[in-house]
């Protein structure tokens, strides 16, 4: 489940953001513009893929095409664009599925045993995609414990528990205030740490 990212003072506009990425060629710039309209995206990726987790691989995937085409067209309007970008990736992602899957059905029922013979490594490629997500996920409680304990605190109940605000001061009893101000500072030191990439997958995943 995705929740709502709070914003800082006087947000960059979406167009400003994308001037910016394509002047400096500084990824965090999408990064930004990426965090406000992630559940946008995961949402057209639900309606189409009908799939979790495919839907959250999406995403990711999404995320690095916009940063070879946010430099190759002029954009006037970002959220529908983004729309129809996320759009085209599911419809192309369902033909490419759909032809693969016919192909497979012959490959596995024929070809099992020559691909054995021929490549005796290739079950390894999933442990590895495995090893990957461990390695991510040990990096972000790695980011975690390195906050301070309130930021600490506040990230986890907001972000994993996926407490309210008032939930939040319910329970740790700081102040509205300072519960905003520990998970703003909380994020920025994680982005910090595990650059953006990481960031997106953790929203995703936990």
């Amino acid at each position: 489940m995705f929740v709502k990212l709070f914003s800082k003072k006087n947000p960059r506009s979406d167009l400003e953001l994308i001037e910016a990425y394509k002047e400096t060629k500084d990824n965090k710039f999408v990064g930004e513009l990426f965090e406000r309209y992630t559940h946008l995206v995961y949402g057209v990726c639900l309606k189409y893929l009908k799939d979790e987790q495919d839907s959250k691989d999406a995403v990711l995937l999404i995320f690095e095409k916009l940063l070879t085409d946010l430099l190759r067209f002029e954009i006037q309007n970002f959220p529908p664009w983004l729309h129809r970008l996320s759009q085209n990736y599911c419809l192309m992602y369902l033909r490419q599925r759909q032809r693969e899957f016919k192909r497979s059905e012959d490959y596995f029922t024929n070809q099992d045993d020559e691909r054995m013979d021929s490549d005796p490594d290739w079950h390894l490629s999933n442990k590895n995609e495995k090893h990957e997500k461990e390695e991510r996920l040990n990096s972000i409680e790695e980011a975690l414990e390195a906050l301070n304990p309130e930021q600490k605190q506040c990230v986890k109940l907001f972000f994993l528990e996926e407490k309210s605000y008032q939930e939040i001061v319910t329970i740790t009893g700081f102040s509205l205030s300072k519960v905003k101000s520990f998970l703003q500072n909380g994020k920025r030191n994680i982005k910090k740490q595990l650059g953006i990439l990481t960031l997106v997958f953790w929203l995703l995943f936990m």
